[in-house]
């Protein structure tokens, strides 16, 4: 087979891919606000949480963070939006196994719930994102049926992601699109320190 046939060849598989990505975007006519859920135990949940909030800024959207269980220390991602006009709401207390006390941690659970809440009734909010809100749900800190409630009756236009470890089963039926990031092989395993500008 010479070089023109196996062009051919190749521009005939592309333009059968090409005619079935069209026909799937053609039937895709919904058109309303989407419940992502980011999950699994490997490194870049949070990252790309922040990369959809930054994508809806970049076009102009307005966006909101809370963030569960991160605490006072230096985030990159807030450094960079919250000058682009985002506001944050961050739970403050750092990981539970830092406090070591539950009903701290659930109070302040709390209050960003409350908060997270308000963004979730404002349709003037187009995307928010709910930063590490399954380990609210899996130690209870917050009421299951609340917070699936409260995401279920949002604005209809509005976007929220979620993101965490070992996300509810509920809150995986309700989702319309689930990523589950693995973990392969992570450097601080290796004894690595975590470096600033890659993992906060």
């Amino acid at each position: 087979m010479n070089e023109q046939e196996k062009q051919q060849k190749h521009q005939q598989r592309q333009q059968k891919i090409k005619e079935k990505v069209d026909q799937r975007i053609a039937a895709a006519t919904d058109d309303k606000g989407l419940l992502l859920v980011i999950t699994g135990n490997g490194k870049g949940k949070s990252t790309s949480g922040f990369g959809v909030v930054t994508r809806s800024v970049g076009h102009g959207l307005k966006a909101a963070v809370c963030q569960f269980i991160k605490g006072t220390w230096d985030c990159g991602e807030r450094n960079l939006l919250e000058k682009m006009g985002v506001p944050f709401y961050v739970m403050k207390t750092g990981f539970t196994w830092e406090t070591q006390n539950k009903e701290q941690d659930i109070a302040a659970a709390e209050l960003v719930w409350q908060e997270a809440k308000k963004l979730l009734q404002d349709p003037s909010i187009n995307t928010v994102l709910l930063d590490e809100l399954t380990y609210m749900l899996s130690y209870r800190y917050l009421d299951i049926d609340e917070v699936l409630s409260t995401i279920a009756n949002r604005p209809e236009g509005q976007h929220v992601v979620v993101t965490g470890r070992a996300a509810h089963r509920r809150l995986i039926e309700m989702a319309d699109t689930v990523s589950e990031v693995q973990s392969i092989k992570h450097a601080f395993e290796a004894g690595i320190k975590v470096q600033k500008g890659i993992d906060w």
